[in-house]
């Protein structure tokens, strides 16, 4: 009986032994009020800018104002452009008044090009 009074030398021996102590670290800060406890999530300050700038740049976002069919249409329709895919798949002439009525497509020399707000609009 000797051994069952002596203390495991490995983890795993202890770990096999019995449930021992566990000692939990949160990250929320940790408020204590009348036996209740309240955690309050804190981000630290680069997380809270880029989950504003991307709460920004998604509300920037022209294809936002369209439904998804038509967005999805519209990105294909853009990256075809860019592509200069246009004789190959053309654009529908509805898709391409949507496009040029926000502004992502101009005309030039009769062929589409994507305009700054286009090429802003693939990226996101």
């Amino acid at each position: 009986m000797l051994g069952a009074a002596s203390r495991p030398r490995s983890q795993a021996a202890s770990i096999a032994a019995g449930p021992s102590e566990t000692t939990l670290i949160a990250t929320e800060n940790a408020i204590v009020d009348n036996a209740s406890i309240r955690l309050e999530a804190t981000l630290a300050p680069e997380a809270e800018r880029e989950n504003e700038a991307t709460t920004a740049n998604q509300a920037r976002s022209p294809l936002t104002r369209v439904d998804l069919d038509t967005a999805i249409r519209i990105r294909w329709a853009l990256r075809d452009i860019k592509a200069e895919r246009t004789k190959l798949t053309p654009v529908s002439p509805g898709d391409f008044k949507t496009l040029i009525e926000m502004g992502l497509v101009e005309m030039d020399d009769e062929a589409p090009r994507l305009t700054n707000e286009g090429h802003q609009a693939l990226d996101q």
